[in-house]
């Protein structure tokens, strides 16, 4: 059975569709205990198996002694998925240096963090996939979000970085860039705003979390064994 680790703020329909194919899941979640719990029971009632544990992978030493507790208990890591993201929206001539430290400390110092410990067991074992979760304003930028556009930016040229040096040892990393998805934080938006933005989206309507979920699912899939240092973007076309 392989093993998947999820990250600070897992997007849990992804945890779902992966634990449709016979995973061990590690669910690292910041969410209340409630939510942790059943995340975790509707994974196990589609048949797949999920542990949860807690830790900040904004802090390296965390990270570190988190992956080789892992790797001891269960001798393998064979998929990535860094879903670890904030935001501390501002516009740029007002952003605090908190505000842009904390963003880049979880959003792409976390994902360095994970890719760095997570690797090294990878290229022992001669294979894994590693996938992080990028965005179309990585790609495209956007008012208001300089931190948070740097720290996607920054997971973009670290997925392709890594891929060249990671293949040769069977270990592909890819990175997926969401556009508008249907999730609570686009939920509060205002019917107007959604109007507006559905507008800037060629297909017309925001996506659904199971479209990032299936993509996640397929870059971690066999099917995808000769795909690395790419940028999936799921967008509707909205950033071409």
């Amino acid at each position: 059975m392989s093993r998947i680790r999820y990250n600070l703020a897992v997007n849990k329909t992804t945890a779902y569709t992966r634990s449709a194919v016979s995973l061990r899941i590690d669910l690292l979640l910041r969410a209340e205990v409630n939510f942790q719990k059943e995340v975790q029971k509707e994974i196990e009632e589609k048949g797949g198996e999920a542990e949860i544990r807690q830790w900040n992978v904004a802090d390296y030493k965390a990270c570190e002694s988190a992956v080789k507790d892992i790797v001891k208990t269960h001798g393998s890591i064979d998929i990535l998925v860094n879903n670890a993201g904030i935001t501390k929206d501002g516009l740029l001539m007002g952003m605090s240096e908190a505000d842009f430290d904390s963003v880049i400390d979880v959003n792409l110092k976390g994902t360095f963090n994970m890719m760095r410990f997570v690797s090294r067991q990878m290229l022992r074992q001669r294979c894994g996939r590693i996938i992080s979760m990028a965005s179309v304003v990585g790609i495209a930028g956007n008012a208001g979000q300089a931190n948070y556009a740097a720290s996607k930016a920054g997971i973009i040229g670290m997925t392709k970085s890594a891929a060249r040096e990671l293949a040769s040892r069977g270990v592909t990393v890819n990175a997926v860039a969401p556009g508008f998805i249907e999730t609570e934080m686009t939920a509060v938006l205002s019917e107007e705003v959604k109007k507006a933005s559905a507008a800037q989206i060629p297909l017309g309507h925001f996506g659904k979390p199971e479209d990032i979920a299936k993509t996640v699912a397929f870059l971690a899939s066999d099917d995808a064994a000769y795909i690395t240092g790419q940028v999936i973007q799921v967008d509707g076309g909205m950033v071409i």
